[in-house]
């Protein structure tokens, strides 16, 4: 598996490399604000679905272990909490970004941007609560149970645009060309390879550690 993992990192950070160069040396579109500031959009919405897929795996993770009570599936939930967060974050930033840019200011308080903050603080406060268990078998119970409720703001938040009227455009609206379609499709690959060779290390070395922890 740590083959297979070295091998997705080498795939993945090399067509990220290529998109990076991509997306700086595309053209600039035709519009007078976000003529230039567009380009980060191939960084904000890799890490949006990411964020969503790596969420989607928790939840389905803790449903296993809720059924089966095996730590493996804790330890893959929580592995993929961790990318999850860091990618929701990075989403949240370079989405504050482009609101600066496109609406004049960092935060707006559109339905979008509020859902995704709600998401954030969700999955904050699913770590804060593994923080404050010490029994470990507890504390996966308790975070699988709670990480189920919590996913309700993944499709909430990605849902948003369509229900509430959002400035922050939905997914069919978002029209590029061929090439920058394909930049974008890359990019998003790229995060999801990086994604999967991150979640096989991080779950191999918690596996390590609960086994030394037992010897």
């Amino acid at each position: 598996m740590l083959k297979l993992s070295a091998v997705l990192f080498a795939v993945g950070f090399t067509i990220l490399c290529y998109g990076i160069h991509t997306v700086f040396n595309l053209p600039p579109i035709p519009a007078e604000t976000i003529s230039e500031s567009y380009r980060i959009v191939f960084f904000h919405v890799p890490a949006a679905i990411s964020s969503y897929v790596a969420f989607t795996i928790t939840f389905i993770s803790s449903i296993a272990f809720l059924r089966s009570e095996n730590t493996k599936y804790d330890i893959f939930a929580l592995s993929s909490a961790k990318f999850g967060i860091a990618m929701i974050t990075a989403a949240l930033v370079s989405g504050s970004i482009w609101a600066k840019v496109a609406w004049g200011s960092y935060w707006n308080w559109d339905p979008r941007e509020t859902f995704v903050l709600i998401l954030w603080f969700a999955y904050a406060a699913y770590f804060a609560l593994r923080a404050t268990i010490e029994d470990d078998f507890t504390k996966a119970k308790y975070a699988a149970v709670y990480s189920i409720f919590a996913f309700v703001t993944v499709p909430l938040s990605y849902m948003s645009s369509t229900i509430f009227f959002s400035l922050h455009p939905t997914t069919s609206e978002l029209k590029f060309d061929f090439v920058r379609g394909l930049t974008l499709g890359l990019m998003l690959i790229s995060f999801l390879l990086l994604y999967v060779s991150y979640l096989i290390i991080d779950t191999k070395v918690s596996m390590l550690e609960e086994v030394s922890k037992v010897e």
